[in-house]
């Protein structure tokens, strides 16, 4: 179950667009929370993702935060906590810093990563583990969190067939993720019925992680107005872990 709580992080910090661009893939004040099944457990857990503008050392940054909390039997079997924050540059689609903490029943976890755009370098700390703290250097590209970049296809204008290239980051370590445009279907959640276009991230060149142990990631995009991210998918060897839309909450009405 530990890895599986991992995992479900994973398919929510994976970074990295390959291009600058002004950041438009969460408005201020919207906030997401998806209902976590497991296997048997309808509702083993909750993740919550809320972006709000703020203002950083006279730049403009949105701060992305994630939660993720096990929930009912599961979290009497598996007590599992995690929070992460993003921040990223407006004007560029930088991300700047990703905070994660947390901890489940077998270890803790309290790592920052910070990048340095002048000099091509990132400082991954790890507050728990401080031997593995190190300075990265940047391969090319700006990296921006895999839920931005998928929420960011609202003006993709994907369609089945097509596709786009990522740099991706978690932790220490960047890959190559390509995000296929696969097909369209038709998703229940909480909120509704859905007509949605499915994604899927694919690690084609030396797969990692995940990746190399026969695992996909699916998310569907809603193709009304709001293309919000109705539902995602992580499937595992053993078992699969399916995330649905249960509550969303509007950007903020500029005054």
């Amino acid at each position: 179950m530990r890895l599986l709580g991992q995992n479900i992080f994973l398919l929510l910090s994976l970074a990295g667009l390959s291009y600058a661009a002004p950041f438009t893939a969460f408005r201020d004040g919207e906030s997401f929370t998806y209902r976590v099944s497991f296997a048997i457990f309808p509702h083993a857990g909750d993740l919550t993702i809320a972006a709000h503008a703020e203002q950083q050392a006279d730049v403009n940054v949105m701060r992305i935060t994630t939660n993720t909390k096990s929930n009912g039997i599961v979290r009497r079997l598996y007590a599992f906590d995690n929070q992460a924050a993003v921040v990223i540059e407006q004007a560029s689609g930088r991300m700047l810093r990703v905070q994660e903490s947390g901890a489940d029943p077998k270890r803790a976890t309290d790592t920052e990563i910070i990048f340095d755009y002048t000099t091509r370098t990132a400082q991954y700390t790890d507050r728990v583990r401080p031997q593995r703290s190190i300075k990265i250097d940047l391969p090319e590209g700006n990296p921006v969190d895999l839920i931005s970049a998928l929420v960011q296809t609202r003006d993709w204008h994907l369609q089945p067939g097509m596709k786009r290239d990522l740099l991706v980051q978690f932790g220490r370590e960047f890959y190559l993720l390509s995000i296929y445009a696969d097909h369209y279907e038709e998703v229940r959640t909480p909120l509704g019925v859905y007509q949605t276009l499915v994604l899927i991230p694919r690690m084609e060149n030396n797969p990692k992680g995940l990746f190399k142990k026969g695992g996909e990631i699916k998310v569907w995009i809603a193709q009304d107005a709001s293309n919000l991210p109705v539902k995602m998918q992580l499937k595992l060897n053993f078992g699969a872990a399916t995330l649905l839309l249960s509550d969303y909450r509007a950007p903020a009405v500029a005054k």
